[in-house]
């Protein structure tokens, strides 16, 4: 096989890792301060994929320009949700915040089953058969634009929880519950505004995968699946992590593709994640408990 048009392949996999990175990030920063798995993170990252084509559909607008409204929008329903929905079950067992969630999720791909039906859609921009060449390599634009979003976005994310005063007052909350009460921190604000900061990267990233794939209802499972694979890999609770598995991932699949065959990509995700689980328990940029 031409070493060409492995590289080609594997860079192209990258790309699409930091994608599934930023995507993977919202659960890892929603995990990691409010200790809650949103088992409806990629139904959620559907539904901003939906989104970005009906602001297509309707206003031609491009998913890079619609990613903002609908962060935004995600922002605001990740708080909501938080605050109103998940906050009442912070302090119940684990398995009530589970069933919470799941319920969450089926009732969304239902949605989206009853409003949008199950053919799949697409957003098909100007340039998306365009491409760089790089010497040798042949880099698609699409994924070439969206993995610089996805970084940036991400580079955004990790400057405010080092950099801000609300940012260390979440990371506070996050190192230890009940000094951050004693010290007057409104804990249940912070979390929902965390979970906010979660669901805007989740719906970024939905607004920039619809570029690289076709968006169905049932989607969503198979995107949560991947998550978790992600933050696993790198590590929970871990936003460097989150990135890092991304780029693994992605990366893994890629080759798995060209190697092998497209039904093989899932195989070497859950491989991989069985070596880190065997080596390195905690991810490989997570901490041990």
């Amino acid at each position: 096989m031409p070493l060409e048009l492995v590289a080609n392949v594997a860079i192209g996999g990258l790309l699409t890792g930091l994608v599934y990175g930023l995507m993977a990030l919202g659960l890892s920063v929603i995990f990691g301060v409010v200790r809650v798995v949103n088992f409806a993170h990629g139904e959620m990252m559907t539904i901003a994929m939906y989104a970005a084509v009906v602001l297509f559909g309707a206003f031609r607008m491009d998913p890079f320009v619609a990613l903002f409204p609908v962060a935004a929008a995600f922002f605001i329903f990740g708080y909501i949700f938080q605050a109103g929905l998940i906050n009442p079950f912070i302090t119940r067992p684990e398995h009530a915040q589970f069933m919470l969630v799941i319920a969450v999720a089926i009732i969304m791909v239902n949605t989206l089953l009853m409003v949008f039906g199950p053919d799949a859609r697409n957003v098909s921009v100007a340039y998306a058969l365009e491409s760089f060449s790089v010497g040798p390599l042949l880099l698609d634009t699409v994924r070439v634009y969206a993995a610089i979003a996805a970084v940036a976005i991400a580079g955004g994310l990790f400057m405010f929880f080092k950099s801000t005063r609300t940012g260390r007052a979440i990371r506070a909350c996050a190192d230890n519950y009940l000094g951050a009460k004693v010290v007057g921190l409104d804990v249940k604000k912070y979390y929902a505004l965390t979970f906010g900061l979660g669901s805007a990267c989740v719906g970024a990233a939905g607004c920039l995968m619809v570029l690289l794939v076709d968006v169905t209802p049932v989607l969503g499972p198979s995107y949560t699946l991947l998550a978790f694979i992600i933050v696993i890999v790198g590590g929970l609770g871990s936003m460097a992590g989150a990135l890092l598995g991304g780029v693994l991932i992605g990366r893994s699949e890629a080759l798995a593709g060209l190697f092998f065959t497209a039904s093989a990509k899932s195989m070497f995700s859950f491989a991989l994640l069985i070596v880190i689980l065997l080596f390195r328990p905690q991810g490989l940029l997570g901490k041990r408990s």
